[in-house]
């Protein structure tokens, strides 16, 4: 009988959800990181206290798929200390092609495991290239899916060592490189110093200059020394920024949410829109008036951040386009509602998506209810999904489209189950690989309601 701590020998079989991937060892799963399927691989195991499935750790690769490659972040290949892999590309070590098709894999699996959706079907691509109107490449992504991240955030310790997570740990890894991040994210990362324990975020906004973002760790008043006159920092006035996406401008703040991919926000929009104008079984068609939706009925764009989906939706509706952006976090909510200002009917409000959808429940009138009816609901959840109540609460409202922009499949699945039992059809799914070398995927999601006119 094994234990924690043996080497053992595996076949790796599969991919799971969570960058990881399936062995089997005495009737037994075994969850292995660094591996691909089809090969075999020395592991030692590193958590054997459950029933149902242990965990190890790749130390060698005796037989390796033909899909396997040098990893991009040298320090992270398997011929490292396990315990010195720095996290954060755990498909870095698979051609980019075979990660895609493991990637799409792992979300037709959760679809039909916790969608229960019998036969699923998805289309899956890299981040979309941004064209001038007169079909020039503007910006496009790389070859081998580096240097996309605009935003990257480090961890100091208590010793001031600077640099990500090990894998799977939260012990700092200095690196020589971070070959993910955009090259002046890269050159600022590497420049810094002394740093106070806790994070360091480093943004490259659209205007491409790098900003340093210190979050030291928030101490009890007690661990400060004993007579000490330093005064209390003053928190620095937030920067605000601007992101392009569409020949439009949106304001947010240097360290608020933004898409890290730097042809992230881009190319969502471009699948949204894709989703939208194609709800029709017989294609998309315009309304007379011109617009993809319907101006006058009210959509709703849930988790909105600073607007961009609101604004998406305001282009396939017009300038009369009635859409309410709903974000929990105020200062999002502030720049969203200057970011929508070019639609008279739209609006940010603040507040927790669950409330203000029970309040919405309780208190919309008719004439609101029936606008709702032909609209469309956008959400993009964080990582965790909407959840049961927000999805039921959404189907109570009858909207004819629902647009679900999500970043675990998992999660995903589990809120198209709960849409179906609503009333929704899943129409189509397309997913798109935001996070290269990482075993994260992006999807959009088009429901439509079971009878909606088409």
């Amino acid at each position: 009988m094994s234990g924690t701590g043996d080497v053992i020998d595996l076949e790796i079989t599969d991919v799971a959800h969570g960058g990881v991937f399936i062995a089997r060892h005495e009737g037994r799963v075994v969850f292995v990181p660094d591996a691909i399927p089809g090969e075999t691989v020395r592991v030692r195991l590193t958590d054997t206290s459950k029933k149902s499935f242990w965990r190890g750790e790749t130390l060698d690769v005796l037989e390796a798929s033909p899909h396997r490659r040098p990893h991009v972040w040298r320090q992270a290949d398997v011929d490292a200390a396990p315990e010195n892999r720095p996290g954060g590309a755990d498909f870095g070590h698979i051609e980019l092609s075979h990660q895609r098709e493991l990637k799409l894999r792992v979300l037709l699996d959760a679809l039909q495991r916790f969608g229960g959706i019998e036969n699923p079907t998805a289309t899956m691509s890299p981040a979309q290239p941004v064209v001038s109107a007169t079909g020039e490449v503007l910006a496009d992504e790389s070859v081998d899916g580096t240097r996309w991240r605009t935003r990257v955030s480090l961890h100091v310790d208590d010793e001031g060592r600077i640099g990500p997570y090990a894998a799977r740990s939260h012990r700092v890894v200095p690196v020589a490189d971070l070959p993910l991040a955009t090259a002046p994210i890269q050159e600022a990362a590497l420049s810094l110093r002394a740093a106070e324990p806790g994070r360091v975020d480093l943004v490259q906004p659209g205007d491409g200059r790098v900003r340093v973002l210190p979050r030291p760790e928030r101490r009890a008043s007690g661990a400060r020394r004993q007579g000490s006159r330093r005064p209390a920092r003053r928190t620095p006035e937030r920067e605000v920024v601007l992101e392009r996406v569409g020949g439009r401008d949106f304001r947010v703040d240097a360290g608020g949410f933004w898409q890290v991919h730097r042809l992230a926000a881009h190319s969502l929009t471009q699948a949204v829109t894709a989703a939208v104008r194609g709800r029709g079984a017989d294609g998309a068609t315009t309304r007379p008036d011109g617009a993809w939706i319907d101006p006058d009925a009210w959509h709703l764009d849930l988790y909105g951040g600073v607007g961009l989906f609101a604004a998406t939706l305001g282009e396939l509706g017009g300038a009369a386009t009635r859409v309410t952006s709903i974000e929990s976090d105020a200062r999002a909510t502030e720049h969203a509602g200057e970011n929508l200002a070019d639609w008279v009917g739209a609006r940010a409000e603040t507040g927790r998506v669950d409330r203000w959808l029970t309040r919405l429940a309780a208190e919309a009138s008719a004439t609101q209810r029936e606008r709702l009816t032909r609209g469309v609901v956008l959400l993009d959840p964080p990582r965790s999904g909407a959840g049961r109540e927000v999805v039921e609460h959404i189907t109570g409202l009858s909207p004819e489209t629902v647009v679900y922009v999500a970043c675990d499949p998992v999660a995903l699945a589990r809120d198209v189950a709960t849409f179906r039992a609503g009333g929704y059809d899943l129409a189509r799914v397309d997913a798109l690989d935001l996070f290269p070398h990482s075993h994260h995927i992006e999807a959009v999601a088009l429901l439509t309601r079971v009878g909606a006119p088409r």
